[in-house]
């Protein structure tokens, strides 16, 4: 009924479907917000803050931790992908006062994971251009237990051959896509890159990409 969209069959004939304008994007965000966290909607816009205005995400990661990841259930490690910690993200980050949030845009011959670029209406205010690039590391990847992950401080984790790697790989995808955007947008922009890496869900480590 609009809420979704048929975008195509997969080699194995299922559908895909995709939510089809800003509208219903905010409306998703806007319900899972709600749903997963009531109560906890001014804290969330207080980590949001912090990135938008300071370009500081450790706030949103830490939020993201002890929020969200606390709600997934253990059965959903079976779906868990870069997309799921996305979708984490994209709700407290969802502003489309500020924004123009797009999720996986076409960079050149990639695709970015997740850009916030500020309307151009806005760009009187002091707020940053975001782009983020996310990754997943499962547990069994790591060969570690969530309780020994939630016991190790963040030099431990980056320390974790597979988190090295993840963050090698961002870094990497990040330089060709902040290339991209800059060539598209020149000085306009003021813009602020950063990898995250999910370790199951019970960590993540962020950090900004500066050049």
């Amino acid at each position: 009924f609009g809420v979704l969209t048929v975008e195509g069959r997969t080699p194995f004939g299922e559908w895909l479907l995709r939510i089809p304008n800003l509208v219903v994007r905010k409306l998703y965000a806007e319900q899972m917000q709600a749903s997963l966290l009531p109560g906890r909607r001014d804290e969330a816009e207080q980590a949001a803050r912090a990135l938008f205005q300071q370009g500081d995400i450790q706030p949103l990661c830490e939020f993201v931790e002890r929020t969200y990841f606390r709600v997934y259930a253990n059965r959903d490690y079976r779906w868990a992908n870069e997309l799921t910690v996305k979708t984490a993200f994209l709700s407290p980050l969802f502003n489309d006062l500020l924004y123009i949030v797009d999720s996986e845009p076409a960079l050149e011959r990639g695709y970015a994971d997740l850009v916030l670029l500020v309307r151009p209406d806005m760009r009187q205010y002091r707020v940053l251009d975001i782009l983020i690039e996310f990754k997943y590391v499962p547990l069994k990847e790591l060969g570690l237990r969530g309780a020994e992950l939630r016991e190790m401080d963040r030099a431990e984790l980056l320390a974790l051959e597979p988190v090295r790697r993840r963050m090698a790989e961002a870094r990497a995808q990040l330089a060709r896509q902040r290339e991209a955007l800059l060539a598209r947008y020149g000085d306009l922009l003021r813009l602020r890159t950063f990898a995250v890496t999910a370790l199951g869900f019970e960590r993540l480590v962020c950090e900004l990409v500066d050049w």
